[in-house]
Protein backbone atom coordinates (compact mmCIF):
# COMPACT_ATOMS: atom_id res chain seq x y z
CA UNK A 1 0.00 0.00 0.00
CA UNK A 2 2.60 2.21 0.87
CA UNK A 3 4.44 1.86 -3.00
CA UNK A 4 0.66 3.91 -3.88
CA UNK A 5 2.49 7.59 -2.44
CA UNK A 6 4.29 6.35 -5.55
CA UNK A 7 1.50 7.59 -7.79
CA UNK A 8 1.82 10.98 -6.81
CA UNK A 9 4.78 12.30 -8.61
CA UNK A 10 4.08 10.08 -11.35
CA UNK A 11 0.60 11.09 -11.68
CA UNK A 12 1.77 15.06 -11.95
CA UNK A 13 5.07 13.35 -14.87
CA UNK A 14 1.89 11.91 -17.10
CA UNK A 15 0.39 15.42 -16.86
CA UNK A 16 3.46 17.01 -17.77
CA UNK A 17 3.67 14.43 -20.81
CA UNK A 18 0.01 14.81 -21.75
CA UNK A 19 0.61 18.75 -21.85
CA UNK A 20 4.07 18.30 -24.17
CA UNK A 21 1.58 15.78 -26.32
CA UNK A 22 -0.75 18.42 -26.95
CA UNK A 23 -0.60 21.96 -28.92
CA UNK A 24 -3.28 24.17 -28.34
CA UNK A 25 -4.16 21.83 -25.24
CA UNK A 26 -7.92 21.20 -25.87
CA UNK A 27 -10.58 20.93 -23.48
CA UNK A 28 -10.13 16.72 -22.78
CA UNK A 29 -6.53 17.09 -22.12
CA UNK A 30 -6.97 20.25 -19.69
CA UNK A 31 -9.76 17.78 -17.97
CA UNK A 32 -7.24 14.56 -17.93
CA UNK A 33 -4.51 17.11 -16.57
CA UNK A 34 -6.63 17.86 -13.87
CA UNK A 35 -7.83 14.30 -13.18
CA UNK A 36 -3.95 13.19 -13.23
CA UNK A 37 -3.60 16.13 -9.96
CA UNK A 38 -6.62 14.60 -8.34
CA UNK A 39 -5.11 11.60 -8.22
CA UNK A 40 -2.07 12.95 -6.78
CA UNK A 41 -3.89 14.51 -3.90
CA UNK A 42 -5.33 10.85 -3.66
CA UNK A 43 -2.39 8.91 -3.51
CA UNK A 44 -0.79 11.56 -1.13
CA UNK A 45 -3.72 11.31 1.21
CA UNK A 46 -2.94 7.40 1.23
CA UNK A 47 0.61 7.74 1.97
CA UNK A 48 0.18 10.34 4.66
CA UNK A 49 -2.53 7.64 6.28
CA UNK A 50 -0.06 4.60 5.81
CA UNK A 51 2.35 6.46 7.48
CA UNK A 52 0.17 8.00 10.88
CA UNK A 53 -0.39 4.37 11.12
CA UNK A 54 2.42 2.27 10.52
CA UNK A 55 5.05 4.57 10.90
CA UNK A 56 7.86 6.34 8.37
CA UNK A 57 9.44 3.60 5.62
CA UNK A 58 12.14 4.35 2.79
CA UNK A 59 10.35 2.81 -0.87
CA UNK A 60 13.75 1.83 -3.01
CA UNK A 61 11.73 2.75 -6.94
CA UNK A 62 14.88 3.05 -9.05
CA UNK A 63 18.74 2.08 -8.95
CA UNK A 64 21.66 3.43 -11.50
CA UNK A 65 24.83 1.56 -10.84
CA UNK A 66 25.60 2.17 -7.05
CA UNK A 67 23.35 5.19 -6.77
CA UNK A 68 19.67 4.30 -5.32
CA UNK A 69 16.68 6.28 -5.99
CA UNK A 70 14.11 6.30 -2.79
CA UNK A 71 11.50 7.36 -1.47
CA UNK A 72 11.53 8.52 1.94
CA UNK A 73 7.68 8.38 3.43
CA UNK A 74 7.31 9.96 6.86
CA UNK A 75 4.95 12.60 8.32
CA UNK A 76 7.24 15.68 7.19
CA UNK A 77 7.03 14.35 3.58
CA UNK A 78 4.08 13.26 3.06
CA UNK A 79 2.44 16.22 4.88
CA UNK A 80 4.26 18.07 2.16
CA UNK A 81 3.42 15.99 -0.25
CA UNK A 82 -0.38 16.36 -0.09
CA UNK A 83 -0.01 20.24 0.57
CA UNK A 84 1.93 20.51 -2.84
CA UNK A 85 -0.99 18.11 -4.79
CA UNK A 86 -3.41 20.64 -3.21
CA UNK A 87 -1.88 23.43 -4.19
CA UNK A 88 -0.62 21.95 -7.23
CA UNK A 89 -4.24 21.04 -8.19
CA UNK A 90 -5.60 24.41 -7.59
CA UNK A 91 -2.80 26.18 -9.54
CA UNK A 92 -3.51 23.70 -12.90
CA UNK A 93 -7.34 24.37 -12.38
CA UNK A 94 -6.75 28.28 -12.08
CA UNK A 95 -4.23 27.68 -15.23
CA UNK A 96 -7.17 26.69 -17.66
CA UNK A 97 -8.63 28.97 -17.49
CA UNK A 98 -6.75 31.68 -16.52
CA UNK A 99 -4.41 30.74 -19.85
CA UNK A 100 -6.98 29.85 -22.10
CA UNK A 101 -6.09 30.15 -26.18
CA UNK A 102 -3.03 31.50 -25.03
CA UNK A 103 -0.42 30.46 -27.84
CA UNK A 104 1.93 29.11 -24.64
CA UNK A 105 -0.64 27.23 -23.13
CA UNK A 106 0.76 23.98 -23.53
CA UNK A 107 4.12 24.80 -22.99
CA UNK A 108 2.96 26.57 -19.61
CA UNK A 109 1.10 23.33 -18.68
CA UNK A 110 4.21 21.07 -19.11
CA UNK A 111 6.62 23.12 -17.19
CA UNK A 112 4.08 23.62 -14.62
CA UNK A 113 3.36 19.96 -13.87
CA UNK A 114 7.27 19.56 -14.14
CA UNK A 115 7.95 21.83 -11.29
CA UNK A 116 5.36 20.20 -9.80
CA UNK A 117 7.05 16.47 -10.11
CA UNK A 118 10.47 17.71 -9.44
CA UNK A 119 8.78 19.66 -5.66
CA UNK A 120 7.70 16.30 -5.04
CA UNK A 121 10.50 14.22 -5.29
CA UNK A 122 12.66 16.45 -3.09
CA UNK A 123 10.26 16.52 -0.22
CA UNK A 124 10.11 12.63 -0.54
CA UNK A 125 13.82 12.47 -1.12
CA UNK A 126 15.31 9.17 0.60
CA UNK A 127 18.52 10.49 -0.75
CA UNK A 128 21.07 12.61 -0.96
CA UNK A 129 21.72 11.55 -4.57
CA UNK A 130 17.90 11.99 -5.41
CA UNK A 131 17.72 15.23 -2.96
CA UNK A 132 20.18 17.43 -4.91
CA UNK A 133 19.10 16.23 -8.40
CA UNK A 134 15.04 17.45 -7.41
CA UNK A 135 16.57 20.40 -5.97
CA UNK A 136 18.02 21.73 -8.76
CA UNK A 137 15.73 20.46 -11.61
CA UNK A 138 12.94 22.07 -9.46
CA UNK A 139 14.98 25.79 -10.03
CA UNK A 140 15.45 25.08 -13.79
CA UNK A 141 12.10 24.39 -14.33
CA UNK A 142 11.21 26.92 -12.55
CA UNK A 143 13.36 29.34 -14.53
CA UNK A 144 11.14 28.43 -17.28
CA UNK A 145 7.71 29.67 -16.23
CA UNK A 146 9.63 32.72 -15.15
CA UNK A 147 10.22 33.15 -18.68
CA UNK A 148 7.03 32.55 -19.80
CA UNK A 149 6.62 35.94 -21.90
CA UNK A 150 10.31 35.99 -23.00
CA UNK A 151 9.94 39.37 -25.08
CA UNK A 152 9.84 41.23 -21.39
CA UNK A 153 13.15 42.71 -20.32
CA UNK A 154 12.01 42.56 -16.65
CA UNK A 155 11.42 39.10 -17.16
CA UNK A 156 14.60 38.22 -17.71
CA UNK A 157 16.17 40.43 -14.99
CA UNK A 158 14.92 38.60 -12.34
CA UNK A 159 15.03 35.32 -14.13
CA UNK A 160 18.65 36.04 -14.42
CA UNK A 161 18.89 37.15 -10.59
CA UNK A 162 17.12 34.16 -9.55
CA UNK A 163 19.27 32.09 -12.04
CA UNK A 164 22.32 32.96 -10.37
CA UNK A 165 21.35 33.18 -6.34
CA UNK A 166 19.76 29.89 -7.34
CA UNK A 167 23.30 28.30 -8.56
CA UNK A 168 25.01 29.76 -4.98
CA UNK A 169 22.60 27.45 -3.34
CA UNK A 170 22.96 24.93 -5.24
CA UNK A 171 26.69 24.61 -4.71
CA UNK A 172 25.80 25.27 -1.01
CA UNK A 173 23.45 22.21 -1.16
CA UNK A 174 26.31 19.70 -3.01
CA UNK A 175 28.90 20.72 -0.68
CA UNK A 176 26.56 19.75 2.63
CA UNK A 177 25.71 16.49 0.81
CA UNK A 178 28.92 15.39 -0.03
CA UNK A 179 29.99 16.49 3.56
CA UNK A 180 27.32 14.46 5.50
CA UNK A 181 27.97 11.37 3.02
CA UNK A 182 31.69 11.22 3.89
CA UNK A 183 31.37 11.38 7.72
CA UNK A 184 28.70 9.09 8.04
CA UNK A 185 29.72 7.39 4.91
CA UNK A 186 26.12 6.65 3.52
CA UNK A 187 23.72 8.37 0.98
CA UNK A 188 20.59 7.19 2.76
CA UNK A 189 19.12 10.36 4.47
CA UNK A 190 17.28 7.97 7.38
CA UNK A 191 20.04 6.46 8.05
CA UNK A 192 22.56 9.38 8.24
CA UNK A 193 19.25 11.50 10.45
CA UNK A 194 19.52 8.33 12.78
CA UNK A 195 23.20 8.77 13.40
CA UNK A 196 23.32 12.80 14.13
CA UNK A 197 20.32 12.13 16.14
CA UNK A 198 22.26 9.66 18.26
CA UNK A 199 25.08 12.56 18.70
CA UNK A 200 27.70 11.47 16.17
CA UNK A 201 28.94 14.83 15.31
CA UNK A 202 31.86 16.55 13.67
CA UNK A 203 33.47 19.62 12.34
CA UNK A 204 32.15 18.35 8.84
CA UNK A 205 28.65 18.13 10.50
CA UNK A 206 29.16 21.60 11.89
CA UNK A 207 30.01 22.67 8.29
CA UNK A 208 27.48 20.50 6.88
CA UNK A 209 24.49 22.25 8.83
CA UNK A 210 25.85 26.09 7.82
CA UNK A 211 26.10 25.15 3.93
CA UNK A 212 22.64 23.60 4.64
CA UNK A 213 21.37 27.00 6.18
CA UNK A 214 23.01 28.83 3.35
CA UNK A 215 21.01 27.08 1.25
CA UNK A 216 17.60 27.39 2.88
CA UNK A 217 18.67 31.38 3.10
CA UNK A 218 19.27 31.50 -0.47
CA UNK A 219 16.17 29.76 -1.46
CA UNK A 220 14.31 31.51 1.21
CA UNK A 221 15.03 35.24 -0.45
CA UNK A 222 16.67 36.16 2.40
CA UNK A 223 18.00 39.73 3.58
CA UNK A 224 19.97 40.83 1.60
CA UNK A 225 19.64 38.73 -1.34
CA UNK A 226 15.91 38.58 -1.37
CA UNK A 227 15.47 41.19 -4.24
CA UNK A 228 15.13 38.39 -7.00
CA UNK A 229 11.91 37.43 -5.09
CA UNK A 230 10.59 40.91 -5.17
CA UNK A 231 10.89 41.38 -9.03
CA UNK A 232 9.43 38.09 -10.55
CA UNK A 233 6.45 39.45 -11.06
CA UNK A 234 6.44 39.43 -14.78
CA UNK A 235 5.32 35.88 -14.88
CA UNK A 236 1.73 34.67 -15.25
CA UNK A 237 -0.25 34.81 -11.61
CA UNK A 238 -0.20 31.18 -11.49
CA UNK A 239 3.39 31.55 -11.28
CA UNK A 240 3.39 33.45 -8.71
CA UNK A 241 1.05 31.66 -6.50
CA UNK A 242 3.10 28.16 -7.25
CA UNK A 243 6.65 30.32 -6.50
CA UNK A 244 4.98 31.66 -3.40
CA UNK A 245 3.42 28.86 -1.71
CA UNK A 246 5.08 26.48 -2.60
CA UNK A 247 8.25 26.56 -4.61
CA UNK A 248 10.07 28.95 -2.04
CA UNK A 249 8.93 26.77 0.86
CA UNK A 250 12.21 24.38 -0.09
CA UNK A 251 14.49 26.34 1.97
CA UNK A 252 12.14 25.56 5.31
CA UNK A 253 11.98 21.42 4.44
CA UNK A 254 15.76 21.46 3.79
CA UNK A 255 16.08 22.37 7.39
CA UNK A 256 13.20 20.73 8.59
CA UNK A 257 14.59 17.73 6.78
CA UNK A 258 18.14 17.91 8.15
CA UNK A 259 16.80 19.41 11.68
CA UNK A 260 18.93 16.47 13.39
CA UNK A 261 22.48 18.05 11.99
CA UNK A 262 21.21 21.30 11.86
CA UNK A 263 20.38 21.07 15.98
CA UNK A 264 24.00 19.27 16.60
CA UNK A 265 25.54 23.21 15.75
CA UNK A 266 24.56 26.05 17.92
CA UNK A 267 25.89 28.63 16.25
CA UNK A 268 24.09 28.08 12.71
CA UNK A 269 20.89 27.98 14.81
CA UNK A 270 21.86 31.30 16.07
CA UNK A 271 22.78 32.45 12.92
CA UNK A 272 19.21 31.10 11.73
CA UNK A 273 16.90 33.49 14.30
CA UNK A 274 19.45 36.32 13.34
CA UNK A 275 18.95 36.47 9.77
CA UNK A 276 15.22 35.05 9.94
CA UNK A 277 14.21 37.45 12.55
CA UNK A 278 16.00 40.25 10.52
CA UNK A 279 14.25 39.03 7.28
CA UNK A 280 10.92 38.79 9.19
CA UNK A 281 11.38 42.42 10.50
CA UNK A 282 12.28 43.84 7.76
CA UNK A 283 10.11 41.85 4.94
CA UNK A 284 6.87 43.03 7.05
CA UNK A 285 7.80 46.38 7.59
CA UNK A 286 8.75 46.94 3.50
CA UNK A 287 5.07 45.17 3.03
CA UNK A 288 3.22 48.07 4.81
CA UNK A 289 4.39 50.65 2.10
CA UNK A 290 3.88 48.78 -1.52
CA UNK A 291 1.41 50.04 -3.50
CA UNK A 292 0.96 47.38 -5.81
CA UNK A 293 -0.81 44.68 -4.65
CA UNK A 294 1.23 41.93 -5.58
CA UNK A 295 4.45 43.31 -4.52
CA UNK A 296 3.07 43.37 -1.04
CA UNK A 297 2.47 40.31 -1.10
CA UNK A 298 6.01 39.50 -2.09
CA UNK A 299 6.98 41.27 0.80
CA UNK A 300 4.77 39.40 2.63
CA UNK A 301 6.02 36.49 1.41
CA UNK A 302 10.23 37.55 2.28
CA UNK A 303 8.64 38.46 5.86
CA UNK A 304 7.02 34.87 6.33
CA UNK A 305 10.04 32.85 5.15
CA UNK A 306 12.39 35.15 7.47
CA UNK A 307 9.72 33.87 10.53
CA UNK A 308 10.12 30.48 9.90
CA UNK A 309 13.85 30.13 9.71
CA UNK A 310 13.64 32.15 12.91
CA UNK A 311 11.25 29.12 14.12
CA UNK A 312 13.82 26.89 12.96
CA UNK A 313 16.73 28.67 14.45
CA UNK A 314 14.63 28.11 18.01
CA UNK A 315 14.56 24.41 16.80
CA UNK A 316 11.06 24.47 16.74
CA UNK A 317 11.03 22.27 13.40
CA UNK A 318 7.20 21.08 14.47
CA UNK A 319 5.47 24.49 14.70
CA UNK A 320 8.13 25.62 10.98
CA UNK A 321 6.01 22.66 9.57
CA UNK A 322 2.97 24.01 10.34
CA UNK A 323 4.14 27.82 9.68
CA UNK A 324 4.72 26.27 6.13
CA UNK A 325 1.37 24.38 5.57
CA UNK A 326 -0.64 27.74 6.72
CA UNK A 327 1.64 29.94 4.79
CA UNK A 328 1.49 27.95 1.90
CA UNK A 329 -2.75 27.91 1.57
CA UNK A 330 -3.08 31.53 2.97
CA UNK A 331 -0.67 32.75 0.12
CA UNK A 332 -2.09 30.70 -2.65
CA UNK A 333 -5.17 32.48 -2.36
CA UNK A 334 -4.02 35.51 -1.78
CA UNK A 335 -2.23 35.52 -5.16
CA UNK A 336 -5.29 34.04 -6.88
CA UNK A 337 -7.59 36.59 -5.79
CA UNK A 338 -5.51 39.09 -6.22
CA UNK A 339 -7.21 40.84 -8.88
CA UNK A 340 -10.90 40.51 -7.14
CA UNK A 341 -8.89 42.07 -4.05
CA UNK A 342 -7.73 44.79 -5.87
CA UNK A 343 -11.32 45.74 -7.32
CA UNK A 344 -12.83 45.27 -3.56
CA UNK A 345 -10.48 48.15 -2.87
CA UNK A 346 -11.10 50.70 -5.42
CA UNK A 347 -15.12 50.21 -4.28
CA UNK A 348 -14.35 50.67 -0.96
CA UNK A 349 -15.93 53.29 0.63
CA UNK A 350 -13.00 53.81 3.64
CA UNK A 351 -10.00 51.90 3.27
CA UNK A 352 -7.51 51.93 6.41
CA UNK A 353 -8.42 50.61 10.01
CA UNK A 354 -12.29 50.81 11.37
CA UNK A 355 -10.67 52.87 14.16
CA UNK A 356 -7.25 54.79 14.91
CA UNK A 357 -6.08 53.73 18.34
CA UNK A 358 -4.57 56.32 20.76
CA UNK A 359 -1.17 54.91 23.03
CA UNK A 360 -3.36 54.45 26.08
CA UNK A 361 -5.59 51.95 23.56
CA UNK A 362 -2.51 50.48 22.02
CA UNK A 363 -0.93 49.84 25.62
CA UNK A 364 -4.26 48.21 27.06
CA UNK A 365 -4.35 46.10 24.23
CA UNK A 366 -0.81 44.69 24.15
CA UNK A 367 -1.12 44.13 28.03
CA UNK A 368 -4.82 42.31 27.84
CA UNK A 369 -3.46 40.16 24.98
CA UNK A 370 -0.43 38.65 26.40
CA UNK A 371 -2.75 38.39 30.19
CA UNK A 372 -4.65 35.93 27.53
CA UNK A 373 -2.04 34.27 26.61
CA UNK A 374 -0.74 33.58 29.78
CA UNK A 375 -3.66 32.48 31.18
CA UNK A 376 -4.25 30.22 28.47
CA UNK A 377 -0.94 28.98 29.08
CA UNK A 378 -1.66 28.29 32.72
CA UNK A 379 -5.40 26.61 32.18
CA UNK A 380 -4.32 24.07 29.41
CA UNK A 381 -1.34 23.16 31.48
CA UNK A 382 1.67 24.06 28.90
CA UNK A 383 4.32 23.94 31.37
CA UNK A 384 5.59 21.19 29.32
CA UNK A 385 6.78 23.78 26.56
CA UNK A 386 10.09 24.83 25.62
CA UNK A 387 10.54 28.61 26.51
CA UNK A 388 11.45 28.66 22.32
CA UNK A 389 7.78 27.91 21.71
CA UNK A 390 6.31 30.38 24.30
CA UNK A 391 8.08 32.97 23.35
CA UNK A 392 7.29 32.40 19.55
CA UNK A 393 3.80 31.98 21.22
CA UNK A 394 4.00 35.75 22.95
CA UNK A 395 5.24 36.92 19.12
CA UNK A 396 2.07 35.83 17.39
CA UNK A 397 0.09 37.31 20.15
CA UNK A 398 1.79 41.19 19.24
CA UNK A 399 -0.23 40.40 16.25
CA UNK A 400 -3.30 39.75 17.70
CA UNK A 401 -2.90 42.85 19.93
CA UNK A 402 -2.72 44.96 16.85
CA UNK A 403 -6.31 44.00 16.05
CA UNK A 404 -7.56 44.21 19.33
CA UNK A 405 -6.34 48.04 19.59
CA UNK A 406 -8.66 48.92 17.03
CA UNK A 407 -11.34 47.30 19.04
CA UNK A 408 -9.90 49.51 22.24
CA UNK A 409 -10.27 53.10 19.91
CA UNK A 410 -12.55 55.47 21.51
CA UNK A 411 -14.30 55.44 17.61
CA UNK A 412 -14.70 51.87 18.26
CA UNK A 413 -18.22 50.16 18.65
CA UNK A 414 -18.80 48.08 21.06
CA UNK A 415 -19.14 44.92 19.36
CA UNK A 416 -16.06 45.48 17.35
CA UNK A 417 -14.62 45.44 20.57
CA UNK A 418 -15.71 42.15 21.59
CA UNK A 419 -15.34 40.45 18.61
CA UNK A 420 -11.36 41.47 18.32
CA UNK A 421 -11.53 39.90 22.13
CA UNK A 422 -12.72 36.72 20.73
CA UNK A 423 -10.01 37.07 17.53
CA UNK A 424 -7.35 37.14 20.88
CA UNK A 425 -8.83 34.64 22.79
CA UNK A 426 -9.46 32.28 19.24
CA UNK A 427 -5.82 32.92 18.09
CA UNK A 428 -4.18 31.51 21.63
CA UNK A 429 -6.02 28.80 21.94
CA UNK A 430 -5.52 27.79 18.40
CA UNK A 431 -1.76 28.37 18.55
CA UNK A 432 -1.89 26.00 21.78
CA UNK A 433 -3.59 23.41 20.11
CA UNK A 434 -2.21 22.83 16.71
CA UNK A 435 1.22 23.12 18.38
CA UNK A 436 0.60 20.20 20.51
CA UNK A 437 -0.84 18.26 17.18
CA UNK A 438 2.36 18.96 15.54
CA UNK A 439 4.08 17.97 18.52
CA UNK A 440 2.54 14.66 18.36
CA UNK A 441 2.24 14.27 14.85
CA UNK A 442 6.17 14.44 14.13
CA UNK A 443 7.73 12.76 17.59
CA UNK A 444 9.97 10.45 16.34
CA UNK A 445 10.22 11.92 13.25
CA UNK A 446 11.74 15.60 14.35
CA UNK A 447 14.41 16.16 17.01
CA UNK A 448 12.36 17.80 20.51
CA UNK A 449 13.55 20.94 21.20
CA UNK A 450 16.74 21.51 23.44
CA UNK A 451 17.09 23.67 26.13
CA UNK A 452 18.03 26.99 25.53
CA UNK A 453 22.06 28.24 26.50
CA UNK A 454 22.97 31.39 27.40
CA UNK A 455 22.98 32.79 24.14
CA UNK A 456 19.74 31.33 23.25
CA UNK A 457 18.38 33.11 26.31
CA UNK A 458 19.76 36.32 24.81
CA UNK A 459 17.80 35.23 21.25
CA UNK A 460 14.68 34.94 22.68
CA UNK A 461 14.48 38.39 24.38
CA UNK A 462 16.12 40.30 21.61
CA UNK A 463 13.52 38.87 19.87
CA UNK A 464 10.66 39.66 21.91
CA UNK A 465 11.21 43.18 23.15
CA UNK A 466 11.84 43.48 18.44
CA UNK A 467 8.95 42.20 17.35
CA UNK A 468 6.98 43.60 20.37
CA UNK A 469 8.36 47.24 19.84
CA UNK A 470 7.59 47.11 16.12
CA UNK A 471 3.96 45.84 16.70
CA UNK A 472 3.96 48.21 18.65
CA UNK A 473 4.72 51.02 16.38
CA UNK A 474 2.74 49.57 13.78
CA UNK A 475 -0.21 50.06 15.95
CA UNK A 476 0.46 53.64 16.15
CA UNK A 477 1.25 53.78 12.81
CA UNK A 478 -2.20 55.81 11.77
CA UNK A 479 -0.97 58.43 14.33
CA UNK A 480 2.31 59.19 13.13
CA UNK A 481 1.73 58.59 9.24
CA UNK A 482 2.07 62.52 8.55
CA UNK A 483 5.07 63.60 10.26
CA UNK A 484 8.01 64.18 8.16
CA UNK A 485 10.55 61.34 9.67
CA UNK A 486 8.02 58.96 9.10
CA UNK A 487 7.13 60.11 5.83
CA UNK A 488 10.92 59.66 4.94
CA UNK A 489 11.11 56.59 6.44
CA UNK A 490 7.84 55.18 4.11
CA UNK A 491 10.24 56.22 1.06
CA UNK A 492 13.45 54.00 2.09
CA UNK A 493 11.04 50.93 3.28
CA UNK A 494 9.14 51.24 -0.41
CA UNK A 495 12.94 50.72 -1.79
CA UNK A 496 13.66 48.34 0.39
CA UNK A 497 16.72 50.04 2.05
CA UNK A 498 17.89 49.65 -1.17
CA UNK A 499 19.75 46.14 -0.71
CA UNK A 500 18.44 45.27 -4.33
CA UNK A 501 20.10 48.24 -5.79
CA UNK A 502 23.34 47.66 -3.53
CA UNK A 503 23.43 44.02 -4.77
CA UNK A 504 22.80 45.05 -8.39
CA UNK A 505 25.68 47.82 -8.19
CA UNK A 506 28.29 45.32 -6.64
CA UNK A 507 27.57 42.99 -9.67
CA UNK A 508 27.47 45.65 -12.36
CA UNK A 509 24.31 45.20 -12.80
CA UNK A 510 22.13 42.43 -15.15
CA UNK A 511 22.12 41.93 -18.27
CA UNK A 512 19.16 41.90 -20.27
CA UNK A 513 18.56 39.71 -23.19
CA UNK A 514 17.91 42.31 -26.22
CA UNK A 515 14.62 42.19 -27.91
CA UNK A 516 12.96 43.65 -30.69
Amino acid sequence: MLNLALVAPIAILGAALLASATGALPRPAKVAIEGLAIAAILAAIIGFAQVAMSGPVTVAWAKFGPVVAALRLDIVSTTLMMLIAFVGWVVVRYSCTYLDREPGEARFMRWLCLTLAFVMLLVTAGTLVQLVIAWIATSLSLHRLLLFYPGRPGAWRAATKKFVTARLGDIALVGAAVLLAHHYQTGDIATLLAAARAGDSGPATSIAAGLIALAAMLKSAQFPLHGWLIEVMEAPTPVSALLHAGVINAGGFLLIRFADVIVLAPGVLAALVIVGGLTALFGGLAMLTQPAVKTSLAWSTIAQMGFMLMQCGFALFPLALLHIVAHSLYKAHSFLASGGAVERIAAARRPGPVAVPNVRAVGIAFVAALAIYATLALVLNVDHKSPQALALGAILIFGVAYLLAQGLADAAPRALTLRMAAYALAASISYFALHSLALALTAGTLPPTPPPGTLGWVLIIVALLSFGLVAFAQALFPLWVDHPAVAGMRVHLANGLYANALFDRATRGWAVRKVN
